[in-house]
């Protein structure tokens, strides 16, 4: 697969150290949006090619691997060689982005980082994304995303009252991070384009999930207190009746924030019909009221409730699994399932790029490399190596695989 498409950021080369979810994810968008992409990878591969969600292993290639390296081009180097150590500098010459997430002082102990580099290439735009931050007393703590979930205070916000605290399924603080970097980095682009000068751009798990829980944060620093959660299974703690799941007969229905009034008359609920619930967030009796929605929610399917619940402008949906969400209408509609080949794994379903572009549409030009597939193609066409110096960098590599 070779798709030509001009991306809004084709031209920018990104020198690519990252393993695991939250740099290749990033990385991953970059590449989506028309950048030029360099895997550079360990001689034993990034740490992701060896595990995969739930064991899935499609002709030997991890189906999570697959998720997040598409665009992008791959070479396998010995950054412990001299050999390896110098294509990689080679490579970063030729860049604009470098992004990396080994353990803080990791790049500096190469000789390869930020303060290193930009004496050379004062342009450049390096982000470092750790577990922690670049310094403090996590700085060598090992970063991971349940780990940065659990510090960050959010677990408690999910689940039962009594429950044990809840972590979210998806690696919410790895894919905030990503979205972070892209974030910052397209940022200093524009302060490169305006002023030339690069700089240094430091993200964390840590940081990314506190500050996405700013509103419930901030509501704590204000009321001095942890919220309760919900006996019922509320969903927020911070919120009250009638938002939350609720069992029909055939799944579920979501509902949210709504009128505990107005929806009890549309749905036939008695006892509701006074003006002090004429509110959407009723906290001090929201599990009996939930208890009450339930029963009813319980008479009829799913479908029949939205057919019932939607023409009154109802805040409401059904809740998806991943089998339904796939074949939602709106989800084929915006593209965000699709497919690419790939050379070993052939078909590979995933998910589509979320942003639309007018003029630079984004596109998947490359699947996920396999280790070390462009180290030749990269080391000429980028670096200018003789064919002498290529097959050294290769040596070095085989001597350590």
């Amino acid at each position: 697969m070779e798709n030509n498409s001009i991306g809004a950021l084709t031209g920018l080369r990104v020198a690519d150290f990252t393993q695991l979810v939250q740099g290749p994810w990033a990385s991953q968008m970059l590449g989506d949006m028309g950048a030029d992409i360099i895997k550079i990878e360990p001689p034993g591969g990034d740490w992701m090619r060896h595990y995969a969600y739930g064991n899935l292993y499609p002709a030997g290639e991890s189906i999570s691997f697959l998720g997040f390296n598409r665009n992008k081009r791959s070479i396998a180097l010995d950054l412990k060689s001299p050999e390896g150590l110098q294509a990689a500098r080679d490579i970063i010459s030729r860049c604009d982005i470098v992004i990396e997430n080994f353990r803080p002082g990791v790049m500096d102990r190469l000789g390869i980082g930020y303060e290193a580099l930009q004496t050379r290439q004062p342009g450049l735009i390096y982000c470092a994304s750790s577990g922690y931050g670049k310094d403090g007393p996590y700085r060598t703590r090992p970063g991971q995303d349940l780990l940065a979930q659990s510090l960050a205070g959010g677990a408690w916000l999910n689940g039962r009252s009594g429950d044990l605290p809840v972590v979210t399924a998806v690696g919410q603080a790895d894919l905030l991070t990503s979205l972070f970097i892209v974030q910052s980095v397209l940022a200093a682009l524009y302060h490169r384009e305006r002023t030339g000068n690069g700089q240094r751009i430091d993200a964390s798990l840590l940081n990314s999930i506190i500050a996405f829980h700013t509103q419930e944060i901030t509501a704590y620093l204000y009321k001095g207190e942890n919220p309760e959660r919900s006996a019922t299974g509320i969903p927020n703690p911070w919120l009250g009746a009638p938002y939350g799941l609720y069992p029909t007969i055939d799944s579920y229905i979501a509902i949210g924030m709504n009128s505990v009034r107005r929806l009890a008359a549309i749905m036939g609920v008695e006892g509701y019909d006074q003006e002090l619930y004429d509110s959407n967030n009723i906290i001090e009796s929201r599990d009996a009221i939930y208890a009450d929605f339930a029963v009813m929610f319980r008479t009829k399917t799913t479908a029949e409730w939205l057919g019932i619940l939607l023409p009154h402008d109802i805040w409401c949906s059904q809740v998806n699994t991943f089998k339904e969400m796939a074949v939602d209408p709106q989800v084929r509609h915006n593209a965000m399932i699709v497919e690419y080949d790939h050379p070993t794994a052939g078909k590979v379903a995933t998910t589509g790029i979320p942003v639309q572009f007018s003029g630079t549409p984004a596109a998947i030009r490359r699947p996920a490399p396999l280790l070390g597939e462009h180290t030749v193609e990269i080391l000429k066409d980028i670096c200018g190596y003789t064919e002498a110096q290529v097959q050294a960098v290769l040596e070095s590599v085989k001597q350590t695989s």
